[in-house]
């Protein structure tokens, strides 16, 4: 096969030699401690060899996982090694080979353990849980934090299939991100079968390993999938999902080729979880916020699913080129979206992804190097920090950009189709893409559709910040967009007896009509209190999408009466998505506002995510 562009491509956020060893296969030997806050673990870890004279293996490792000792599994032989510093977020295990490798095949076996405060590594105390009983652990791989769980050469560059033993405390449940699992039957390396084993026969990266264990258990929801949870949870996500994921996972099977993963898991996380969703392959973490009651936000589900084939199967080679995973991903989102609840909820769906894509360029000024497709990651730089809007939305854009190219959609989904089937279980970037779009479109290639003048794929959609040069025609939404841009422009002239009953809207047009109330300035100081009085639907919403654009409302026009509201949504979740904007509207707002915002954090701070705890910090001093 012909040398992918990706196989010369760097990673800077890695310190491994994974050009002269590639990971082939991991098995993970784990002992969860709740009482020590520690994962202690033996690692095996075999290679393939790809260059001659290979000395040394080098893998990432973090100060919070400590190594005492490594051996080479075919001779038992001890092996010397050291551990350097290397990033901020990350160290390197430097492992000594006394003679280069016999044959093409080496194995390394690794005794270790995570120690609590480690990125990659959640413990959560009992008041962090939905349940409030028991502790809680997870692992949050993406995008460098795994290295902090295992030693591994952690890169989207490298992928290996995985199996593990996992022994946890009498009552706690574990799962994993695997396609098979079982407990009681598989002996660990000691010989021991009083635990879970895991396994998935798939290659994927190292940020897709994850793990969790806690108080959970399981429902069916459809013939591949089930559903975990806390069980105080259990029944209301149950009754949110059922019949849903088969019917999005046999769409995009429709669109986009066969679901390689056998099986689809939801796990309902902590309320404490930083993200919307986590989509690890045959078990996507999910925040608890999209359980509502009324199926109206089970589109995050999508989102996940559609990683299925744009990142778990077709994946980024390195964090530079993250809109690969994600860009695709909001398309594919969309085009199930489309299939299934017509194109005017797409347009609309996509339309409040503008809404924020716009607000983000707003806030960190279009030009900002972020603002591009292909981030310049610095050496040094934590590859979650360049996290934003733009690979998502920017990116939904490119490939809407060449499906216009191409003009037939069903064109573009056989190309979809083809895409994912020949770069399936590999990590490319966009060069690749664009040599086989041009392959696959030889017409388009002879038309130098890549070079054409303000579209050029390298120097403007890649290369240039800002706003994306073409965004897709979205007025088929326009049904339903006017009703609530009509609205909110117009919201001051008319009395509250005449204003329409939104109960009857869609959720995203409610998300357009606030998001068009939060975009206005000089609101009239009596209308958030009307607002509140009348559309509980948006005051007293359980939707933490429209709990979101309230909170931002509410800050913007210093509603202070509405601050509780405020205040109970930053300490009901953690989400990153959410917690970010609303504390970022809180320091711009009034001084109340600012004070507010250090005085929720104080209170709050030990139930956020590690991440999310510095950005707010950042946030508080005046930063972004």
């Amino acid at each position: 096969m012909a040398q992918l562009h990706a196989d010369l491509a760097t990673d800077v956020a890695t310190s491994s030699n994974f050009r002269e060893l590639r990971t082939s296969k991991i098995h993970l030997d784990l002992d969860v401690s709740f009482a020590n806050k520690t994962i202690t673990g033996i690692e095996r870890i075999a290679f393939d060899v790809l260059k001659s004279g290979v000395r040394e293996v080098r893998l990432d490792i973090h100060e919070k996982l400590k190594v005492s000792k490594v051996k080479d599994v075919s001779s038992g032989q001890q092996l010397e090694f050291t551990t350097a510093p290397f990033t901020g977020y990350g160290s390197t295990l430097k492992v000594q080979l006394p003679t280069e490798p016999a044959g093409d095949k080496l194995e390394l076996e690794i005794d270790y353990v995570a120690l609590q405060g480690g990125p990659g590594v959640e413990w959560l105390d009992p008041a962090q849980t939905a349940g409030k009983v028991k502790p809680y652990m997870y692992t949050q791989g993406q995008a460098v934090c795994n290295r902090s769980f295992f030693p591994c050469q952690d890169t989207p560059a490298v992928k290996a299939p995985y199996s593990a033993n996992v022994k946890v405390p009498a009552g706690f449940t574990a799962v994993m991100s695997a396609s098979e699992s079982s407990h009681g039957q598989v002996a660990n390396l000691s010989g021991e079968t009083d635990n879970y084993f895991f396994r998935l026969n798939q290659p994927i990266p190292s940020y897709l390993v994850a793990l969790a264990v806690g108080d959970i258990k399981s429902a069916k929801i459809g013939p591949r999938s089930s559903v975990w949870a806390e069980p105080c949870m259990l029944d209301a996500a149950k009754k949110e999902f059922e019949g849903e994921v088969e019917k999005f996972l046999s769409t995009g099977e429709r669109l986009f080729g066969k679901y390689q993963w056998e099986r689809y898991d939801l796990l309902i996380m902590p309320p404490s979880f930083p993200f919307g969703g986590m989509e690890n392959p045959c078990l996507t973490f999910v925040t608890p916020c999209i359980v509502v009651g009324d199926r109206s936000l089970t589109d995050v589900v999508i989102h996940e699913i559609s990683h299925s084939w744009f990142g778990n199967l077709v994946t980024n080679a390195n964090w530079s080129e993250f809109w690969l995973n994600e860009g695709f991903t909001m398309y594919a989102q969309r085009r199930i979206l489309e299939e299934l609840f017509g194109r005017g909820s797409m347009c609309l769906e996509a339309t409040t992804g503008q809404a924020l894509l716009k607000q983000h360029m707003n806030e960190t000024g279009m030009d900002h190097p972020l603002n591009k497709l292909r981030v310049v990651i610095e050496p040094g730089v934590d590859p979650d920090d360049t996290y934003n809007e733009t690979p998502y939305e920017k990116g939904f854009a490119f490939v809407c950009y060449l499906q216009s190219l191409v003009g037939d959609v069903q064109k573009f989904d056989n190309f979809l189709k083809a895409y994912v089937f020949k770069f399936q279980f590999k990590s490319i970037v966009a060069d690749d893409l664009f040599d086989f779009f041009l392959e696959y479109f030889p017409h388009l290639k002879q038309q130098n559709v890549a070079d054409r003048e303000g579209y050029e794929f390298h120097k403007v959609w890649l290369h240039t910040p800002g706003w994306p040069p073409y965004t897709p025609d979205l007025s088929a939404g326009r049904e339903l967009m006017d009703p609530p841009e009509a609205f909110a422009a117009s919201i001051e002239e008319q009395e509250p007896e005449s204003w329409p009953d939104i109960d009857k809207w869609t959720v995203y047009q409610v998300l357009h009509f606030v998001d068009k109330l939060v975009e206005r300035d000089n609101l009239p100081g009596d209308l958030l209190p009307r607002l509140q009085q009348k559309y509980p639907r948006i005051s007293a919403a359980k939707n933490a999408e429209i709990r979101l654009r309230w909170c931002q409302l509410v800050i913007k026009n210093d509603y202070q009466k509405a601050f509780p509201d405020v205040k109970a949504f930053l300490h009901c979740q953690g989400k990153q998505k959410y917690t970010l904007p609303v504390y970022r509207a809180l320091m711009k707002g009034s001084e109340t506002a600012g004070a507010l915002a250090n005085k929720i954090f104080d209170e709050t701070k030990d139930t956020l995510h590690v991440n999310v705890q510095n950005y707010v910090e950042e946030i508080l001093k005046g930063g972004n």
